[in-house]
């Protein structure tokens, strides 16, 4: 993996004094140190976890995982995430859902017969449309930025990340963050509030990628200080 770009490593250090508090949701399926190593490399480490007094704790979740729709809203829903999840984003903190975790965040999914999703983002999760080309969809490809986000702050659009999915989320139009092309255009990003979703890894996808996590932890750290000082504090837009 390339080297982080400066900018991720500034992003990074300004949070090491405001220390965010970052929860990777574990649930039993995904390589979670991957992402936990990722975020470490940025500066700002995250712990893995399934306590849900961590999570009620925290100032931003990570939402990661590889595997099945259905059941991993089987497993997120024993550990009684389907509510937890849903209330601490309701009550302002941030979510970053990564591939199987980004589809997790919309209403439902066709996958396996069907299932409801955590309804954080409007819209359906369907298999992907990709004439002419094999499924899985496996690789990197460019994601051109559709609006500004705190997310993107200091990543080109246009800049190649890496993908691993025969599935892909419809957001409603309004919630498209990024749009890439596999067949046919698909939602790479959402976003929605302080809801943000990226259906590639970004801890798999070098500098831009770690820009990335930089970001959200960066969202995460203005968040605590907002809440800790009783003031909304903006994120910031993309450069």
């Amino acid at each position: 993996m390339a080297e982080p770009a400066a900018g991720a490593e500034q992003a990074a250090g300004t949070e090491r004094a405001a220390g965010p508090r970052l929860a990777i949701l574990d649930y039993g399926m995904g390589n979670l140190r991957s992402v936990e190593k990722a975020f470490e490399r940025v500066g700002a480490p995250a712990a893995i976890t399934s306590d849900p007094a961590v999570v009620e704790a925290a100032d931003g979740l990570i939402l990661p995982g590889v595997g099945a729709f259905p059941r991993a809203m089987e497993r997120i829903r024993e550990l009684g995430w389907d509510e937890l999840v849903p209330a601490r984003s309701a009550a302002g903190l941030p979510v970053l859902g990564i591939c199987l975790g980004y589809q997790l965040l919309f209403e439902s999914s066709e996958e396996q017969g069907g299932a409801d999703g955590l309804g954080l983002l409007a819209g359906t999760v369907r298999t992907l449309s990709a004439p002419g080309l094999k499924v899985p969809h496996i690789g990197w490809e460019p994601v051109h930025w559709q609006r500004e986000s705190p997310l993107l702050k200091g990543i080109a659009s246009g800049e190649a990340f890496y993908f691993v999915h025969s599935l892909t989320p419809e957001p409603t139009a309004d919630e498209v963050l990024g749009l890439a092309d596999f067949g046919a255009p698909f939602a790479a990003a959402a976003e929605a509030g302080r809801v943000y979703g990226v259906q590639f890894h970004p801890e798999k996808s070098s500098a831009a990628g770690l820009r990335l996590l930089a970001n959200f932890a960066r969202i995460c750290g203005l968040h605590c200080r907002g809440a800790r000082d009783g003031a909304h504090v903006d994120g910031g837009g993309a450069s």
